[in-house]
């Protein structure tokens, strides 16, 4: 006998003995519906078909029928070669949006899933772990930024590559991801310079303790606010506060995202045929974070933006890396194993021994100043770039060195120190006269005449 059939056979013992226990009087017909987890009124249905047709009155009479709403099989062959060849590995979910998407697909989730699980296409999940309160959102965009870097073969039958990510915790919005050889400095402001020149600079960035994020004097303690890296350096500056993550569920809402980036992302790119990195940040940046801030972006608590505009010069000087050096004898300097060699300046003889700063912006550019005034610029190989006026200028360019000099006239004449006030009349000479303009002051002493008498 099979289940089901040994199922029914106790429903129906079930039910005689509740109908005897009714018919001695034991029992009212509301109690006896209640016993059998039915109404009043179903139990005097089920009574007047037993006492017409016995046992065979008890038989469900929709067994054997299939049902008006039954998934047509055709419908069904389809969804399963579909997963089990070009989708075969999918979350469940992300293939049943393609489905209805691409594929005209009319049924539903629940439906999907249970076949894929009958069909042993997908295994069922796992029981959860132990229940962790999770950290409420922040009420306004702008408030916390997450950012974080994910290593896996984000392209089919590629190497690992890391894949940065800058996302809000209010809205879970991802405004910037991209891939990358290696996660570090460059990449860091690489990805704050694309969301702060778009969305405006935020109040916080909450990252983990990478090395290159902060400095930890020993492993796994707290981290030294005092010595910062060229990112913490660059955030000070714009006033950023970087807070420190000091555990993996602290970043419990950036992990999940990860999860699901690495989960969909690469069905995705592998589905688009994307082999090679530039490729695939194109189809990251115009095709499928739209497509992820749609479904899974929500709005924030209130309406209100804590993100403040950021003038696009400014960022651009700070979000790089910066580093002291000392001229050499030669108006050279060295960085990063280049020799550079600075051009002759209008504004000094040289730059033998002073101090200046070398900028490597996130595109391997480099850049000298020398204070806030920019000297020289070059190639990320040490090449120089034709020089261009300083972005940060700290004041009205020098008249020294133009080829002509262009004088102004003065509004209105200038009176003397010495000249009398106004209204008062000159006073007559005093003192010695004033030699006229055609005299010399010069005296020419006369030689004496030797023809002269002595006595004379």
């Amino acid at each position: 006998m099979n289940r089901t059939a040994w199922l029914q056979d106790r429903r129906m013992k079930k039910f005689r003995d509740v109908l005897s226990r009714w018919e001695a009087g034991e029992l009212s017909m509301l109690e006896a519906g209640e016993l059998l987890g039915m109404s009043e009124r179903q139990f005097r249905r089920y009574r007047d078909r037993y006492e017409e047709d016995g046992l065979e009155g008890l038989v469900d009479r929709r067994l054997g029928k299939p049902s008006p709403r039954r998934v047509p099989a055709s419908e069904a062959r389809l969804m399963l070669e579909l997963y089990g060849g070009v989708y075969r590995g999918w979350n469940v979910k992300h293939f049943h949006e393609h489905l209805v998407r691409d594929h005209g697909f009319r049924w539903g989730y629940t439906w999907a899933k249970t076949q894929l699980h009958t069909a042993g296409l997908v295994e069922r999940a796992k029981r959860r772990g132990a229940h962790r309160r999770k950290r409420e959102r922040k009420p306004w965009e702008g408030m916390m930024l997450h950012q974080d870097g994910s290593r896996a073969a984000w392209l089919a039958g590629g190497p690992a590559l890391d894949l940065i990510v800058t996302m809000d915790d209010a809205t879970s919005t991802i405004y910037s991801a991209f891939l990358l050889e290696e996660e570090g400095t460059a990449s860091t402001f690489r990805a704050c310079l694309e969301v702060f020149s778009v969305q405006g600079l935020p109040s916080s960035l909450y990252t983990d303790r990478g090395s290159h994020y902060f400095f930890t004097p020993k492993a796994d303690g707290p981290v030294d606010k005092d010595r910062l890296t060229q990112v913490g350096r660059a955030l000070a500056h714009l006033g950023i506060e970087h807070i420190p993550a000091y555990s993996p569920e602290a970043r419990g809402r950036s992990e999940r995202m990860f999860g699901t980036l690495q989960d969909r992302l690469t069905k995705e790119l592998a589905l688009a045929g994307i082999r090679d990195i530039a490729a695939a940040n194109q189809f990251i940046r115009e095709i499928y974070l739209p497509q992820h801030n749609a479904r899974f972006a929500k709005p924030a608590q209130l309406e209100e933006t804590a993100f403040v505009a950021a003038d696009p010069a400014l960022l651009a000087e700070t979000l790089c890396i910066e580093e002291e050096r000392v001229v050499a004898r030669d108006n050279t300097l060295a960085y990063g194993g280049r020799r550079l060699q600075l051009p002759a300046s209008k504004a000094r003889a040289h730059y033998v021994k002073a101090r200046v700063k070398v900028r490597e912006y996130p595109d391997g550019t480099l850049a000298v100043f020398h204070g806030p005034r920019r000297i020289a610029g070059y190639t990320a190989q040490g090449v120089e770039i034709p020089a261009t006026r300083s972005m940060t200028p700290c004041s009205p360019p020098s008249r020294r060195g133009l080829a002509t000099t262009e004088p102004v006239a003065p509004s209105q004449r200038r009176p003397s120190v010495t000249a009398a006030a106004r209204g008062v009349t000159e006073p007559s000479q005093i003192g010695t006269k004033k030699r006229s303009s055609d005299r010399t002051k010069k005296l020419i002493k006369k030689k004496p005449d030797s023809a002269a008498p002595t006595g004379a």
